[in-house]
C-alpha cells in the first residue's frame, strides 16, 4: 500500500532549510568546541583552524610547537584516526547529521597527502611501463582515499580489496 504525507513549510525541519555550507561550518565549529575542551584536559598548547575543503568540514589542531602535538597523533596516524572518529560523533550527537569531517593534527595528514600523491604516482608509471596492475601495501580509509583520487585522475583504475586494517589498493591499466 502506497501512502503519501505532505508536509507544510512550518514542518520542514531545520537542517533541510539551511544551506550545506552553513552546515558544513557548524560541524567545524561543534568540532572546535570539542577538540578544545580535549587539549585542556590534555594540557595541550594548541590552536584550532577551521575550513570547508572538497564538500567536508576540515578541522586542524596547529601549535607553535608542532613536535607537542605528537601524542594526538601516534603510530602511523592511529590515534589521529581514533579522535578524528570521536570527533564526527561529538559532531553527530550535537548536530543530529552523520558527519564526514576530516581533521589534522600538526600537519600529519597533509604531509602524508604529499607523500601517498607520490606513491601513487610511481605506481601509475609502473602500470604504465609494464601493462601489469600493482597491489600497494595496506592503507587507512584517508591514505585509500587520496591514492584512488590521484589514480583516477590519471585515468587509470584502482580498487579496494581486503578487510581493514590489512585493506590495500589494486592499480591497473585504463580499462578499455
Amino acid at each position: 500500500m502506497e501512502s503519501t504525507v505532505t508536509a507544510s513549510p512550518d514542518s520542514v525541519p531545520e537542517t533541510d532549510v539551511r544551506d550545506s555550507s552553513s552546515l558544513l561550518e557548524e560541524e567545524g565549529e561543534v568540532a572546535a568546541d570539542y577538540l578544545e575542551e580535549l587539549l585542556d584536559i590534555a594540557d595541550l598548547d594548541g590552536d584550532i583552524d577551521i575550513d570547508v575543503d572538497h564538500g567536508r568540514a576540515a578541522v586542524e589542531v596547529v601549535a607553535d610547537d608542532q613536535s607537542s602535538l605528537k601524542h594526538l597523533v601516534g603510530k602511523d596516524g592511529e590515534v589521529l584516526d581514533a579522535l578524528q572518529e570521536l570527533t564526527r560523533l561529538a559532531v553527530q550527537t550535537r548536530t543530529g547529521e552523520r558527519s564526514r569531517l576530516m581533521l589534522d593534527v600538526a600537519g600529519y595528514r597533509a604531509g602524508r597527502r604529499v607523500e601517498l600523491t607520490a606513491l601513487a604516482n610511481e605506481t601509475i608509471e609502473t602500470v604504465r611501463s609494464t601493462g601489469e596492475k600493482v597491489a600497494l601495501d595496506p592503507l587507512n580509509a584517508f591514505e585509500r582515499k587520496v591514492v584512488h583520487d590521484v589514480v583516477t585522475a590519471a585515468g587509470l583504475t584502482s580498487e579496494s580489496f581486503g578487510v581493514d586494517p590489512n585493506r590495500y589498493i589494486e592499480v591497473g591499466p585504463a580499462s578499455a
